[in-house]
């Protein structure tokens, strides 16, 4: 049986904790080798295909048979109760996992569906953005935040580049795009896969949780899992009524760059404090709750040295 270590980052604790997370391939599976209450937790999953309806109606979700839904209980289930990262205030509005596979198959990836309504993203500014220049600024903050980060307690991070730099679809209003990082004393590149829809009142988010392995085999992916959701009639971006509706802070540079989360939009920082990031096999989740005291400090350093929240 293998395992995989899921590194959870907290602000108070000044290493990485270890957390084994029991793998094993669904070929050649044997439930008897994990532990019991994993096998427990592993059978309780209600996988779903079909129409599903996310967060009340907001969106519609079409799964096909290449896929599975999971929902929000579910999907936190996964993440909290299996793979142990720390739960969030909001659960997700549930995950996505191949068919055939199951959260203990060594070959599985997810991607997690999430939902922000920090307003409408005007993406005005899409077809203008250098997305080279961005990626040297957004390189700049993950160096510079370094410092930070190593005074909490964890490990610096390097940004690398695009694993598939960031494509913007102005007749559908979605972007996705890839990163790849490096961490220090972790073997290997990680992947951050992210895929943004908009609408009228915010964003929905998914996330591709991986290896970086894997990134031909969800690159291919992409038009597929983009063509599964969509707003529903009345958060369409299309139905935006700028008399009633919120206009988000940031366009579409600060949602590659970071700034989806209204926290990370106000303060100016990077998302890759923030999202998951997947490396040779090892979980490194970034806890955000945990990070609160952190990056009110290095707001309160920005604000001092610029005169503001975005300076840097």
């Amino acid at each position: 049986m293998k395992f995989k270590i899921i590194a959870t980052l907290f602000v108070s604790v000044a290493l990485f904790t270890g957390i084994a997370r029991a793998q094993t391939d669904t070929n050649t599976a044997d439930t008897n080798s994990l532990p019991p209450e994993i096998i427990k937790l592993l059978s309780g999953l209600k996988y779903q295909q079909g129409e599903i309806d996310l967060r009340g109606g907001l969106a519609k979700l079409t799964v096909p048979k290449e896929f599975n839904y999971l929902s929000p209980d579910d999907a936190e289930t996964v993440l909290v109760k299996i793979w142990h990262n720390p739960p969030s205030d909001v659960k997700p509005l549930g995950l996505l996992i191949p068919a055939g596979t199951t959260p203990a198959s060594s070959n599985c990836w997810v991607v997690t569906i999430d939902y922000n309504a920090d307003g409408y993203v005007k993406d005005g500014d899409a077809s203008k953005i250098n997305y080279d220049d961005l990626l040297k600024q957004m390189q700049a903050d993950v160096k510079a935040n370094n410092v930070e980060r190593k005074k909490a307690g964890y490990r610096g991070m390097e940004l690398l580049g695009w694993a598939a730099p960031p494509h913007y679809d102005a007749a559908t209003h979605k972007l996705y795009w890839a990163k790849k990082y490096s961490v220090e004393r972790v073997d290997g590149e990680t992947l951050n896969y992210n895929i943004r829809l908009l609408g009228r009142k915010g964003v929905l988010e998914l996330n591709a949780i991986a290896d970086v392995a894997q990134l031909p085999e969800i690159d291919a992916q992409v038009p597929q899992i983009l063509g599964m959701v969509d707003f529903k009639e009345g958060s369409r971006y299309a139905d935006f009524d700028p008399k009633v509706d919120k206009v988000a802070e940031y366009g579409i540079a600060a949602l590659v760059a970071g700034g989806v989360l209204a926290t990370a939009a106000k303060l100016g920082l990077l998302k890759g404090l923030w999202i998951f990031i997947i490396a040779a096999k090892k979980f490194i989740i970034i806890g955000v709750v945990a990070l609160v005291a952190l990056i009110k400090k290095m707001f309160n350093r920005n604000k001092d040295t610029s005169g503001g929240p975005m300076g840097r």
